[in-house]
């Protein structure tokens, strides 16, 4: 059968000393400690040990050739979105990125595909750099949740999203600088607590404000980690909208009527989770994402989706391809 990962991240094995270029501190770095380790840097602290498949495209292919994965697609890392510096500074980081991941990918344009990253804080700038990278290779664009206090509803993203639709480029949701970090500075917290509401939010953004309503049917976007707690709270969000005018003000519609207006991949490590989402969400809607290579992904790329006895074989073999195929064009 087979396969295709929508979600996966990399590091170039260099870049330039951003620090340096723009004259400003705790930009992200790479150390390397050996053959095939690294640490990221967020100036002098340390923000993420890697490995080797994170810049190393042979090493990427031997994994997927292990995990039996045809295609698979990369996205920076969040942290080098750059969305709380200087706009123009984050247009230079985004093609710096952009340009690395299609080299990643030139070593096997068939196997390897990446989207692209925009300075999502100029909305102008955004609009061009997607056109750029679009024409250079990419085959779509990652942006995150929210910029500083600004969530998915605002009027700039808004725009973003619309010429995104108008170039029919697929937009992946991913989480990032997550909320409430003076509580969650512990045993990994704001990935397991934040991660999941950043992505909750980002959904209801566009569904409580009205913002589906107001964006053309033929925008492809896809949240990662399964809609993060979405699909465990939806009917929270249902109650709250028949119960209180304040929740459907701009609402039309309850919040389970738009589960068919974006996709979620099915990184949720749980038989019964995935159970839940694919009930939730339509088997149309959900697509493979492990989050490789780091050690919160799926280690073993498709296991859980091929291993699950409790859904059928179509649902398995459009949650593997067939869905990420349409969604990306592919």
């Amino acid at each position: 059968m087979t396969t295709v990962d929508i979600h996966s991240h990399f590091f170039p094995r260099a870049w330039p000393d951003l620090a340096a270029r723009f004259g400003t501190p705790d930009w992200p770095s790479i150390r390397h400690t050996g053959p095939d380790q690294a640490v990221i840097m967020l100036g002098a602290r340390e923000f993420r040990h890697i490995r080797a498949a994170c810049w190393h495209a042979a090493a990427r292919i031997e994994d997927m050739d292990r995990d039996g994965v045809d295609i698979q697609i990369l996205c920076a890392t969040p942290v080098l979105f750059a969305y709380d510096r200087p706009p123009a500074q984050a247009r230079e980081c985004a093609r710096i990125f952009n340009d690395a991941a299609l080299e990643i990918c030139s070593h096997d344009g068939r196997r390897l595909k990446a989207l692209c990253q925009v300075p999502l804080q100029d909305t102008d700038m955004a609009c061009a750099e997607l056109e750029r990278a679009l024409s250079a290779g990419h085959i779509g664009v990652q942006i995150g949740n929210h910029v500083g206090d600004r969530n998915l509803d605002n009027a700039g993203i808004m725009t973003f999203l619309q010429h995104c639709a108008s170039l029919d480029a697929p937009v992946f949701v991913h989480p990032w600088d997550m909320m409430a970090p003076e509580r969650m500075s512990g045993y990994m917290l704001s990935w397991l607590v934040g991660m999941p509401a950043e992505t909750q939010l980002g959904i209801l953004s566009l569904i409580l404000s009205g913002a589906f309503e107001r964006l053309p049917r033929s925008l492809r976007i896809c949240f990662a980690h399964g809609g993060g707690s979405f699909a465990f709270l939806l009917g929270r969000a249902d109650n709250a909208w028949r119960q209180r005018d304040i929740v459907r003000e701009h609402c039309p519609n309850p919040p389970s009527s738009f589960v068919d207006r974006f996709h979620v991949d099915g990184a949720v490590f749980d038989d019964a989770a995935l159970t839940l989402l694919i009930s939730v969400m339509g088997e149309d809607q959900v697509m493979l994402g492990t989050d490789y290579p780091f050690p919160l992904g799926e280690q073993r790329a498709g296991a859980l989706v091929r291993g699950h006895s409790g859904i059928s074989d179509t649902a398995r073999s459009k949650i593997l391809e067939a869905n990420a195929r349409r969604f990306f064009r592919l």
